[in-house]
């Protein structure tokens, strides 16, 4: 199948989301945003994160999902725990992914950022092939994007401190930094 994105991920599996829309004139991406994901919290695999981002969650489901259905969110992209990339907006367009954001002095992180979500959480040690995955597409994106450098890389809990706290500590961020410097 090939990519319905302008800009889009290889090797991605891609699931077109309805949540994302124009950057700002003149915006180019530049930061990129690491986020964790898990639906039911705590539990991986089945189809609700991409549920989620399809605006197709079913509340009937799990009592977790009556607070969320609604909401209207979205990411570039999820590493599932088996490595495999999910592609929901193309890396042109803005996701909705950070909400209230700020970098470096600089606010709506949405505009000029990537956000890429693991499935896990704050506290499961991610897996080897989702550090393989997201060193794999974080190369590709820096081929696309030259602004966004390793020093341009970071979590969506210090973007939104105090408000949100992924990828959490079990992110190896040491590992997957040095990874990408590594051939």
């Amino acid at each position: 199948m090939s990519a319905p994105f302008r800009t889009a991920l290889s090797g991605a599996q891609y699931l077109p989301s309805p949540n994302h829309d124009d950057r700002p004139p003149g915006i180019t991406p530049d930061l990129l945003v690491i986020h964790n994901i898990s639906l039911p919290p705590g539990e991986y695999g089945g189809p609700w994160i991409s549920n989620l981002f399809l605006n197709r969650l079913d509340p009937s489901v799990h009592p977790y999902f009556k607070n969320i259905y609604q909401l209207k969110v979205s990411a570039h992209a999820l590493v599932r725990r088996d490595g495999t990339v999910v592609q929901f907006v193309s890396l042109d367009r803005r996701a909705w992914h950070a909400g209230a954001s700020c970098f470096q002095g600089r606010e709506n992180c949405n505009d000029y950022s990537i956000g890429i979500e693991l499935e896990g959480s704050d506290d499961t040690a991610y897996t080897d092939e989702q550090y393989r995955s997201l060193t794999r597409i974080t190369r590709e994106i820096m081929l696309f994007y030259p602004d966004i450098t390793p020093r341009r890389i970071t979590g969506h809990e210090h973007i939104a401190p105090g408000r949100k706290t992924d990828p959490g500590p079990a992110f190896d961020w040491t590992g997957y930094l040095d990874s990408l410097s590594r051939p």
